[in-house]
């Protein structure tokens, strides 16, 4: 993983799922049946196998609603966990650990979802030399949070937002007239940005390599396309990398990678997560 969580992205979802959970009074739950001095000690576990990521917003989001709750951390963010493996354990005020136990287990599972999917196509990468990329498909705010378990996964992240590097596709080429017009502005604007083209053919992809692009993309190609794409590359732009992109499956992901492909985009990474079901247990 080449950077942190950003806490700061992190503890706005915390605050704002705190919010939801508050937003009609207290735990009316919690407080008609749990004593207000009571004690909790509680462990976070995983139910099914997985690679957990995002550990840290379940010290983040306890803390936020008591400076009571201890929390101790057991696995890292990264780690393939099985289930019953302690990942946490949580003790104190137990109102206010009850209170937090949904915020807190909605923001791990999802992250660790995202890794344990990303972790599946990275196995399934493994000896090429081929990565596995997410997009910018995210829920507004969760954005930080999926990237980062994305590299959890042993993923790599595209851009973060839209000013960190220049992306041409097809709609900025017709308003511009040709790729050579939206390389030029691009260029010029931004001299210092990264530069990915996507391109739809063969012949498209052969009259952008004459810019000696950072990196191609290559939009909905088919494997031996892309293959095609590779020998092009590697005969007039060997300096440039090539994305695969659209449709990609993980049945099929090594079969891409195996023409020689730098990169797979793959929003389903994110888009379209099923959570690692972990959950907290009094103990």
């Amino acid at each position: 993983m080449s950077a942190p969580l950003n806490k700061d992205a992190a503890l706005r979802l915390i605050r704002l799922g705190l919010e939801e959970d508050f937003t009609h009074g207290p735990d009316a739950t919690t407080e008609a049946t749990v004593d207000a001095d009571a004690h909790l000690t509680a462990i976070v576990v995983p139910r099914t196998p997985g690679v957990v990521a995002g550990l840290d917003t379940v010290a983040w989001t306890m803390h936020e609603v008591s400076p009571d709750i201890d929390v101790a951390v057991h696995a890292a963010d990264g780690d393939l966990v099985a289930p019953g493996d302690r990942l946490a354990t949580v003790s104190g005020p137990a109102r206010s650990i009850l209170s937090a136990e949904r915020t807190a287990l909605n923001l791990l599972t999802y992250a660790s979802g995202i890794a344990t999917r990303t972790h599946e196509w990275t196995r399934q990468l493994a000896g090429t030399g081929t990565r596995v990329r997410d997009s910018r498909k995210t829920l507004p705010g969760y954005r930080d949070l999926a990237k980062y378990a994305v590299r959890c996964g042993g993923g790599v992240n595209h851009r973060m937002s839209l000013g960190d590097a220049v992306l041409i596709k097809d709609n900025h080429v017709a308003s511009v007239g040709t790729v050579a017009e939206a390389y030029r502005r691009t260029t010029a604007a931004f001299p210092d940005l990264p530069r990915e083209v996507e391109v739809d053919d063969l012949g498209q992809l052969e009259a952008v390599l004459a810019f000696t692009p950072d990196l191609v993309m290559l939009d909905n190609f088919g494997v031996e396309a892309t293959r095609e794409a590779v020998d092009k590359r590697d005969a007039l732009s060997p300096g440039t990398k090539l994305e695969s992109s659209g449709g990609l499956t993980l049945d099929r992901a090594r079969a891409y990678a195996e023409t020689g492909v730098d990169f797979l985009a793959v929003g389903a990474l994110t888009h379209s997560v099923a959570i690692l079901d972990i959950g907290l247990d009094a103990v």
